[in-house]
């Protein structure tokens, strides 16, 4: 859980926002520009998370996401010293997605999948409460941050989390089960059970996951990042859009525990339903600029309580329609689409935004991607069981 917190994962997405406007006030960069830089990390990300998904099946997550850690904490101290061009800011988020993605979820989740079978969800839930607790602290170091030294001061400052809490942390205690401390149902003669990665991709069912993590992460990812943007159109400050992105940390915190304590009871695309469709009318509520506080408030929980769900259901269902024989291929390419769809999603929120003056087409158009993402997951079908082929292989 300390590891996700102070991973590649949520730290770029909880501190862009507060860099878009002086970005823009000290080089001329526009929000679009600026947003670019989350495309070129999360796309560099997204596709090796298949890769790192394989080193951590081949060497174990512990050396993956140990070396990982401390290369993006490195890297993401660095962008203090970002010169005036904006490649040079481009350049250390490609670093940044080509060293981080092992201190995500990509790793620590396949360590957590093989501990824990029969209450897998809430365990994956309890793993990724560290994104919640990293929206609920880090926009406001971010803050604080910021009116010490300015944006530049925003980075070496968050860049602590990683090197000096969560790296120390893994080190001491972070590691995978022995095969006699693997709990029954994931392997079989010490053998872990699953298909493989080319069984995977020849099912349809993989594809319907794939697609559905893509639109509900393309409507939620351009949302967070500019939230402290689309708040301003309603007549909010900065400490309310620190505010603000603490309540969508409260709301992560909460769809992490109870989606997960509800996947280990109840079929998983019964229980994302109607979570997926409630953003919809969160899209609804934050579209203009008259909405009350209380209601944007209670629409940025909505939104946040989905995108929690979301981060459960990748690890959760990559595990339970596949199996742990190569848990961490089949996850990072269900991680490919999420990474993808959020790196390209706030580039078309900030876009509408550079173009319209407003958010309103975007989420608009999001209402849909939610509810589309939410319908396609109903046709998976019951869990698949494995062992037979494994046990006689």
């Amino acid at each position: 859980m300390v590891g996700v917190a102070c991973g590649a994962s949520p730290l770029p997405f909880n501190t862009i926002g507060f860099v878009l406007a002086p970005l823009k006030e000290e080089y001329g960069w526009s929000f679009a520009q600026t947003s670019l830089s989350m495309s070129i990390y999360g796309i560099t990300a997204a596709l090796l998370a298949p890769y790192f998904g394989s080193l951590a099946d081949r060497h174990g997550v512990r050396k993956v996401a140990l070396l990982s850690t401390l290369a993006f904490g490195l890297i993401f101290a660095a962008l203090g010293a970002t010169p005036a061009s904006i490649f040079a800011f481009y350049f250390l988020w490609f670093l940044i997605g080509l060293v981080g993605i092992g201190s995500t979820p990509v790793t620590f989740s396949r360590a957590i999948n093989m501990w824990f079978y029969k209450n897998r969800g809430l365990a994956l839930g309890i793993l990724l409460l560290g994104t919640s607790f990293a929206a609920l602290v880090v926009p406001r170091v971010a803050v604080w941050a910021i009116d010490q030294w300015g944006w530049r001061g925003l980075y070496p400052t968050i860049a602590l989390f990683p090197l000096l809490l969560s790296l120390p942390v893994a080190y001491l205690l972070f590691r995978e089960p022995r095969p006699e401390e693997m709990p029954a149902g994931i392997s079989v003669g010490g053998n872990l059970t699953g298909v493989t990665l080319s069984e995977a991709v020849r099912d349809r069912r993989f594809w319907t996951i794939w697609l559905s993590i893509a639109l509900v992460a393309l409507a939620y990812g351009g949302a967070h990042i500019h939230m402290p943007e689309i708040i301003k159109q309603h007549g909010m400050g900065t400490a309310e859009g620190a505010s603000i992105m603490g309540m969508i940390g409260l709301a992560l915190m909460a769809g992490r525990i109870i989606t997960g304590w509800l996947l280990d009871r109840i079929w998983a695309p019964i229980v994302c339903l109607p979570i997926l469709l409630i953003p919809a009318v969160a899209c609804w509520w934050l579209m203009g600029t008259s909405t009350d506080v209380q209601t944007i408030y209670i629409a940025a929980f909505m939104l946040g309580f989905a995108a929690g769900a979301e981060s459960d259901l990748i690890a959760y269902l990559a595990s339970r329609y596949f199996g742990m024989a190569s848990y961490g291929k089949i996850y990072g390419m269900l991680y490919m689409p999420f990474g993808l769809a959020s790196a390209i999603s706030p580039v078309l929120y900030g876009r509408v935004r550079d173009v319209t003056g407003s958010y309103d087409q975007m989420l608009y158009a999001s209402m849909f991607l939610f509810a589309a993402g939410a319908v396609l997951l109903i046709t998976l079908g019951r869990y698949p069981t494995f062992g037979a082929k494994e046990e006689n292989a």
